[in-house]
């Protein structure tokens, strides 16, 4: 799997996590903001300029997220994050391991 279709698969389940906890959604589904939010963010990770090199947006140069898109994807990453290891403790170990 490529690093650009990882991000994207950590990205998809951080969302859902989030949407599902605080938005009160059906598991699976996502409400209007956050599926916009996982649109955007999907875009920005396909015309990122570092393709397959990429690191972490949290330590790139450049920052490629509108303000109010980066303010939505902190929040959803500090929410998530914790929660990721008891949804997909798989992902967690290969994010660590990919820093």
């Amino acid at each position: 799997m490529s690093r650009i279709d990882q991000e994207k698969k950590t990205l998809n389940s951080m969302i859902h996590i989030y949407c599902n906890k605080k938005h009160e959604h059906k598991k699976g589904e996502l409400c209007q903001d956050c599926t916009e939010l996982l649109e955007y963010a999907y875009k920005r990770l396909d015309s990122c300029k570092f393709g397959e090199g990429k690191t972490f947006c949290a330590k790139c140069p450049i920052h490629c997220y509108k303000k109010d898109m980066k303010l939505k994807i902190k929040e959803v990453m500090k929410f998530s994050g914790p929660r990721l290891i008891f949804y997909d403790p798989i992902e967690v170990i290969k994010h660590i391991f990919a820093k």
